[in-house]
C-alpha cells in the first residue's frame, strides 16, 4: 500500500567555476570517471570528482544521445503502469542497466549504442505494486582473467525477486551461479508471500567482499503476518546463502527481542529493507535502512518500541551479526518507512573531522551518525507526541529529532490551509476541520488524522547527495500532507464497497489479522492541487559544518512559469563542478543546481518525468556526460516514456 501511495501522487499535477580536468588527471585516474555503482560507489555518496561540467558552462549543456529501450506500446503492456527509473553505472567504457521488464542491457557508454540484452522474461500477467527496478551492480572476479567467462559480472534482481549473475562481455547467464545462473529469493523466507506480487525487488543488490546483500520490497498493508523482510547475503561467484538478518528479531536472547511485545508480536511481517544498501568494505559494514512492520497504521499486535523497523542497522558483512541500530521511528503508524538510503561521508561537524552515516527520513529529518558506533554526530532529542485514542493501540510518547531541524514543515494549522481561491481554501478548511490534527506523529485514528510529512515524505527514496568540499547535503522533498482513517472491521467491507465518490489517490488497506482496516487519501484538491501551501516540493541544501540548513529552494513547478514546486520522486547528484543534477518533478525537466547556493543555473525539457537519480561519468574520449532515465510513471502525472537521456557539453568550435 506505501507503493499505492506512489501511484496517487501520479496523479498531481557562492562557488567559483571550476577549472576543466587536465589531461595528466585522465592519465593518472581512469577509473575516477567511472560510476560503479548505484549511489557511485558502494558508500553511496552520489557524488563526482569530475568538473569537465561545472558553473560556468552548464547552461551550454545539450543532448548527447538518446537510447529507447522499447518498453513503451502494445507490445510491452503489463497489468499495470511500470516505471523506468534505473540509474546506469558504467565501468570499462560499458553502461549496464535494467528495466521494470527485466531486461538488463549493455550500452557503448559514448554513444548509447546497444551492445546485448539479457531478457529475463518477467511474467506480464502479475500486477506488482511498484513495478520498476532501479539498477545493477557489478563484480570482477580476480580468479578469473581477462577474456575468460565471468570475468566481469552484473548482479541484478528482477521485480519478481530473482537474483541473476550475468557475464558482463556477452550478456550471458553465468551458470556456477545458483540454479543456472538464477536464485530464487522468494525461497527461504520466514513468512511466505501471500500471493507472488506481495514480495519483490525494486533496488540493485549490493555487492561488498565477496558477498551480494539483498533486502525487499513487501506489501505491508494486507496483513500483520505478510511477507517477512529479512536481509540475506549470497557468495557472489556461487550464489550460496551466507547469511540472514531478521529485523522482526526471531532469537530471544537478541537486545531487541523484547521490543516487540503480544503473542503474534515475533511473526510480524515486513520491517524490511527495499530502499538501497551501502557499504563500507574497509570496516566490513553493511548498513541497512529498514521499514515499518507490518500493518503500516495499526501496531496493537506488535507492542512495544519495534527495534530494527525503521531503522538504520549497520551489520558486520562477513557475518550478518548487528554491530549497531539506530531507529529514526519508534512503532511507527504512519508508514514512515526509511526510503532514502544511507549516505557513507566524511563530516566536518563542530571543527572534527569524522566518518559518518547520513539518513534522511519520510519524518523530514537528517540524522548524522558516527559510522562506527551509530551515535548521533548532530545531536538528536526524542519529542514528546500525541497518545493514540484507538483501543488496543499504545503509541510511542517519544519520537526521534534532529538538531538541524525539520527539513519539511511538521505541521498545518486550519489558517495554514491552502487553496487557489476562495472556494478552494473553504473545501479544503471544511475537510481538515473534522479530522484529528496534532502536530508531528498525529496518531491515526477513527474519525480520521491529518498527517504531515505524509508517507510520501518529507525525504523520500530519493534520498542524500553529498559534496565533501562545501560540505554540504542535497535532499529532495515533498511537502503534501495525507488523511488517514482506521475502520473496525466489522464496518470495513461495507466501507471499501461504498468507495469515495471522487476522493483522488483513495485506497483502502484491509490489514488482517488487526481489528481495524484502513483508510488513506493525499490531502488534495478535486482540481489535483495540494490544500497544504506551496513549495509542495523543495530542494534543501544542508550545511554539514554547522548541522543547519544551508538554504531551501522550490523544486519544479505545478504551474508554469511560477516557483510552486511539485511533488517529486528521485534523487540528485553532485559533482566537483559545483552542481546538483535532479529531475524527479512532474513538470518533466531535468534541473542543474549550485550546490552552495541552491541557484538554479539550468534546465531542459525530457520526454516524461526523470522519475529516477541521474548519473555521470566521464567517456574515453575524456568527455563528460550526465545521464537520466526520463521514463515517467507508465501514463499518469509523471508521463510515459523509454528513454535514457544523455547530456554533454557541445564539442569546441
Amino acid at each position: 500500500m506505501r507503493l499505492a501511495a506512489i501511484a496517487a501522487l501520479t496523479l498531481l499535477l557562492a562557488c567559483a567555476s571550476r577549472p576543466r580536468e587536465s589531461a595528466i588527471s585522465r592519465a593518472t585516474s581512469p577509473a575516477a570517471g567511472e560510476w560503479t555503482a548505484y549511489g557511485k560507489d558502494v558508500l553511496g555518496s552520489r557524488h563526482s570528482g569530475l568538473t569537465q561540467i561545472d558553473t560556468s558552462n552548464v547552461a551550454r549543456l545539450q543532448v548527447a544521445w538518446t537510447y529507447h529501450t522499447g518498453e513503451v506500446g502494445p507490445q510491452a503492456q503489463t497489468r499495470n503502469r511500470r516505471s523506468l527509473e534505473a540509474t546506469p553505472i558504467v565501468v570499462d567504457g560499458v553502461m549496464y542497466l535494467i528495466t521494470p521488464l527485466g531486461r538488463i542491457l549493455a550500452l557503448d557508454a559514448e554513444t548509447g549504442r546497444e551492445r546485448w540484452v539479457y531478457d529475463a522474461r518477467i511474467d506480464r500477467t502479475i500486477g506488482f505494486g511498484d513495478h520498476t527496478s532501479r539498477g545493477v551492480s557489478t563484480w570482477r572476479d580476480a580468479s578469473r582473467a581477462a577474456g575468460q567467462p565471468c570475468h566481469r559480472r552484473i548482479v541484478a534482481a528482477t521485480v519478481d525477486a530473482r537474483l541473476l549473475s550475468i557475464d558482463a562481455a556477452t550478456g550471458a547467464l553465468c551458470e556456477d551461479f545458483g540454479a543456472k545462473g538464477t536464485v530464487d529469493l522468494r525461497l527461504g523466507l520466514r513468512n511466505t508471500p501471500f500471493e507472488t506480487s506481495e514480495y519483490e525487488e525494486t533496488s540493485p543488490p549490493l555487492v561488498v567482499n565477496g558477498v551480494i546483500v539483498v533486502g525487499s520490497a513487501v506489501a505491508d498493508n494486507q496483513q500483520a503476518d505478510g511477507a517477512s523482510g529479512e536481509v540475506r547475503a549470497f557468495d557472489v561467484r556461487t550464489g550460496a546463502l551466507r547469511w540472514t538478518w531478521h529485523p522482526v528479531p526471531q532469537d530471544s536472547s537478541d537486545r531487541g527481542y523484547a521490543t516487540w511485545r503480544g503473542a503474534s508480536a515475533h511473526r510480524t511481517g515486513a520491517a524490511n529493507a527495499w530502499s538501497v544498501l551501502a557499504a563500507d568494505p574497509a570496516r566490513d559494514l553493511v548498513f541497512v535502512p529498514t521499514g515499518s512492520a507490518a500493518p503500516d497504521y495499526y501496531g496493537g499486535e506488535r507492542l512495544g518500541e519495534n527495534r530494527y523497523a525503521n531503522s538504520i542497522t549497520a551489520l558486520r558483512v562477513s557475518t550478518g551479526k548487528v554491530v549497531w541500530s539506530f531507529q529514526t521511528v519508534h512503532h511507527d503508524l504512519w508508514d514512515y518507512d526509511n526510503a532514502s538510503p544511507p549516505a557513507l561521508v566524511s563530516v566536518e561537524y563542530g571543527g572534527r573531522r569524522r566518518d559518518a552515516v547520513l539518513q534522511a527520513t519520510k519524518t523530514g529529518q537528517l540524522f548524522v551518525l558516527d559510522r562506527d558506533t551509530g551515535v548521533p554526530i548532530v545531536p538528536v532529542t526524542e519529542m514528546p507526541v500525541p497518545r493514540s485514542t484507538v483501543a488496543g493501540e499504545e503509541a510511542s510518547p517519544t519520537q526521534p529529532q534532529s538538531a538541524i531541524g525539520p527539513l519539511t514543515p511538521q505541521r498545518m494549522s486550519l489558517d495554514s490551509v491552502w487553496g487557489a481561491n476562495d472556494a478552494d481554501r473553504a473545501v479544503c478548511r471544511a475537510v481538515a476541520s473534522t479530522l484529528r490534527n496534532d502536530g508531528p506523529f498525529t496518531p491515526p485514528s477513527l474519525e480520521g488524522s491529518l498527517v504531515r510529512p505524509s508517507n510520501i515524505g518529507g525525504a523520500h527514496w530519493g534520498g542524500v547527495a553529498f559534496d565533501p568540499a562545501a560540505q554540504i547535503a542535497v535532499v529532495p522533498t515533498n511537502t503534501v500532507a495525507a488523511i488517514v482513517k482506521l475502520i473496525p472491521r466489522a464496518q470495513f467491507d461495507s466501507a471499501r464497497r461504498g468507495g469515495t465518490g471522487n476522493r483522488i489517490g483513495a485506497e483502502f488497506a484491509p490489514q488482517r489479522g488487526t481489528p481495524y482496516g484502513m483508510y488513506r487519501e493525499l490531502f488534495i484538491l478535486p482540481s489535483v492541487i495540494p490544500c497544504t501551501p506551496p513549495p509542495f516540493g523543495a530542494l534543501v541544501g544542508v550545511d554539514l559544518r554547522r548541522g543547519a540548513i544551508a538554504w531551501r529552494v522550490p523544486l519544479g513547478s505545478m504551474i508554469p512559469g511560477a516557483k510552486t514546486g511539485a511533488p517529486n520522486l528521485g534523487g540528485a547528484i553532485t559533482t566537483a563542478g559545483g552542481l546538483t543534477f535532479i529531475g524527479a518533478t512532474i513538470d518533466r525537466t531535468f534541473r542543474a543546481f549550485e550546490t552552495r547556493t541552491g541557484r538554479e543555473l539550468w534546465s531542459a525539457t525530457l520526454p516524461a518525468s526523470g522519475k529516477a537519480t541521474p548519473m555521470t561519468f566521464r567517456g574515453a574520449s575524456g568527455k563528460q556526460y550526465v545521464v537520466i532515465s526520463a521514463g515517467g510513471d507508465g501514463g499518469g502525472a509523471f508521463g510515459v516514456s523509454d528513454a535514457i537521456v544523455a547530456f554533454a557539453l557541445p564539442a569546441d568550435r
